[in-house]
Parts: C-alpha cells; structure tokens; sequence
C-alpha cells in the first residue's frame, strides 16, 4: 500500500472504482486515487512548491511520493542542475513517476523504493525533505525523522502538509500540534507555518542546534 490515500467523495469513489477495474489495479489508477478530479484546487500545487522558495540546483525528497503529484513541479523549480527524489514504499508507484518524469523530460528526477520505517536516502543527500499526505501513516514518527534526519544538508528543512484533526477522511488525519510535538522529539524546531491552504496545515521545520 502506498503512503498516500485518497480524499475521493461518493462519486469520486465510484469513479474510481470503474477505474481500477478498467485498469486492473495499475499505476495510473493509484495516481487517480491519490488525485481525484479536483485536487489542484484545494492542494493549490504551485502555491505550495513558490512557498518552498527552491533555488536551482536544490536537492529535494519528495516522502510519500505517489503519483508524483508534487514530484514533478518540485523537479520543475529545482532545474536540471538540481536533484528530487520520488521516495515510495510501492516499487510499481516509483516506476511510474519516473515514467512520467522521462516523458516530461525531467531528468533530475530519480527513485528510491522505501521501507515503511527508513527511506534509504543517504546522509547528507538532500536540502528539502518534503512529506505530504504520508505523517498519519508513520508508526513512529518520531523514530522515522530522527533517523531522517541524517539525510539533510546544513541548512536542511523538513516540509510536512497534513490533513488537521477532525477532517475527512477519519484516520487520515493528524493535528499540526501533533505533528509539532512529534518533530520536536525528533530533534526539529519549527521554522515556518503557512496558513494558505485551506484543508491542510502546512509546516517547515529545521534541526535544532
């Protein structure tokens, strides 16, 4: 199963069940699923990768990447010269955002199938850690950013947008109170909250000294 989950209302739902059957369970489904019809207008994509204020040449992790939905944009602002990472549990999701990234002819954009508690990313590999729609599927996150950690530059950050407490779907959700908490056991400090996402708090946090 992969890090990200679907926000699909009823009808949604349906759809994508017609879907997975037309499709017979393929990558192209699961980017649906993670999708739906109108994500752009409530994750406002482009909004988010401007507030990240990438320069070219960055080197970036997108966890939880799914279908790449952030994936691509982030390699967009971070130029051939940079680097992002499409980090995924599922080995099929990873294939297919690099797919995608060779038709756009991305080729800063490279893969890593992960474990459900270490992402393989090397130390000291990467200046942005960005982790959307996946901390309410760590079973430990805590453990999973402190060993995360490791994988920064000086000057790293760590970039989480969840869904709040309270919201649908039930489960799919954690408080950024929490998730502050959590960081902080990890050994972060937050730098940066962002209001400008309507359905989802939006947070960067950086290593303490």
């Amino acid at each position: 199963m992969s890090l990200r989950k679907t926000f699909a209302t009823p009808l949604v739902g349906v759809r994508l069940l017609l879907t997975l059957v037309a499709c017979g369970g393929c990558a192209g489904a699961k980017r649906f699923m993670y999708e739906g019809f109108d994500r752009d207008e409530w994750q406002q994509p482009e909004r988010v990768v401007a507030t990240l204020a990438l320069a070219p040449g960055d080197r970036v992790a997108d966890v939880g990447a799914g279908g790449g939905y952030f994936t691509l944009p982030l390699a967009e602002a971070v130029g051939e010269t940079g680097r992002v990472i499409a980090v995924d549990i599922e080995a099929d999701m990873v294939e297919y955002v690099l797919g995608r990234a060779k038709k756009r002819g991305l080729t800063q954009v490279e893969g890593i199938v992960a474990s459900e508690t270490d992402t393989g990313l090397l130390p000291g590999s990467v200046d942005l850690i960005f982790v959307s729609n996946t901390f309410h599927h760590l079973p430990d996150p805590s453990s999973y950013f402190a060993r995360i950690r490791r994988a920064l530059r000086p000057k790293g950050r760590v970039a989480i947008i969840e869904v709040p407490s309270g919201s649908f779907p039930k489960g799919h959700d954690t408080s950024p109170e929490l998730i502050h908490e959590q960081m902080q056991v990890a050994g972060f400090r937050l730098a940066e909250r962002h209001e400008s996402l309507e359905r989802q708090s939006f947070q960067i946090f950086v290593p303490r000294d």
